[in-house]
């Protein structure tokens, strides 16, 4: 079959890309930059999912189209978000709706949850987003599933937690170089909360399951082993044989900091990350587990794994894409010499 993967080049993206092309698949992306290392077999077409003309030059002779172009959390990026993620999918589904493709799987986020209260967030939750990326989101998530229910395509929503393993950075940049470096690690609140992850490759485990079976609805993806926040930074920490500490910090005072610093272009953490990471954020698997699917790691594995990663790769200039790249720290690279 032939594939289409919007936002290729991610680090979610290009991992399903080369899976696909090593089982012999034929893959095309559509992403606005180039990866160095693609492999050559990966067909590359330049563009965004906002213009519909290189959408649609794209979709040519598509049999699955794999949507993950988006603009993430981390690029504080206002009304932006909905011109990519909202009619960015909408584009794809347009498109994808014309080209008759036989199977939609579209990567969302956890963001669209918002703020659940304590405990693990099942399939009964109603999204309620609480900022501009979370909304756009959805948003996109409604389009997609608008078109293709009326073009009768078979539709798979994804909703991951944070994705980790070789090669992320983002806003691990900052952790795991704080860590390297034995700064103490501030964190909202006392540690309690519970904050899931997903391994890339336990993600495209359940992504392969659900092209096998074209499986139609919207499913949560997470690891089944995760411990309280704190336990999950100490972990790590022992396994760097680093000095730093975990810190808490009083919420009020903290969230209110945070708010202030983003909205002077001071800090890089968004809304979504200074809201939401003080409580819990966990999906219910269960019913991934009774399709068969199960993760491979843990919280403490994957955190280990992708910290000894950017401990061998720090400094190489790796791919400048959504997940890929530092995170700007702006104000909080004065409060690491502080800390």
């Amino acid at each position: 079959m032939r594939h289409l993967i919007t936002g290729g080049t991610g680090f979610i993206g290009g991992t399903i890309a080369r899976k696909l092309a090593m089982q012999g698949e034929q893959v095309r992306v559509l992403d606005i930059v180039d990866d160095p290392s693609r492999l050559p077999e990966i067909e590359f077409q330049r563009g965004s999912v906002t213009d519909a003309a290189a959408v649609s030059r794209a979709m040519k002779d598509v049999d699955v189209v794999h949507h993950n172009a988006a603009l993430v959390a981390q690029s504080a990026a206002g009304q932006r978000y909905y011109e990519v993620n909202r009619e960015g999918a909408r584009n794809v589904a347009l498109a994808a709706a014309r080209g008759q493709v036989g199977h939609i799987i579209h990567l969302s986020t956890t963001a669209v949850y918002g703020l659940t209260g304590p405990g693990a967030i099942t399939s009964y939750v109603v999204p309620r987003p609480i900022e501009d990326y979370g909304r756009s989101k959805l948003a996109g998530e409604s389009a997609m599933k608008r078109i293709s229910e009326e073009a009768s395509i078979p539709l798979t929503t994804i909703r991951p937690r944070v994705t980790l393993g070789p090669g992320r950075l983002g806003i691990f940049h900052i952790l795991f170089e704080w860590i390297r470096d034995g700064a103490s690690i501030p964190i909202i609140g006392n540690g309690a909360q519970r904050q899931q992850f997903i391994h890339v490759d336990d993600l495209i485990a359940f992504h392969s399951l659900a092209l096998k079976r074209r499986l139609e609805g919207t499913f949560n993806v997470g690891t089944d082993s995760f411990g309280t926040l704190r336990q999950d930074l100490e972990g790590l920490i022992a396994h760097a044989g680093s000095a730093s500490r975990v810190r808490p910090l009083p919420v009020w005072p903290a969230v209110q900091s945070l708010r202030v610093l983003h909205a002077m272009g001071l800090s890089g953490l968004t809304p979504w990350h200074y809201r939401t990471y003080h409580c819990d954020c966990f999906f219910d698997i269960q019913p991934l587990l009774a399709l068969g699917w199960k993760p491979a790691h843990s919280n403490a594995s994957m955190l280990r794994q992708s910290y000894d990663w950017f401990v061998q790769h720090a400094g190489r200039g790796e791919a400048d894409t959504a997940h890929r790249a530092p995170l700007r720290q702006g104000v909080l690279r004065l409060l690491k010499t502080l800390a």
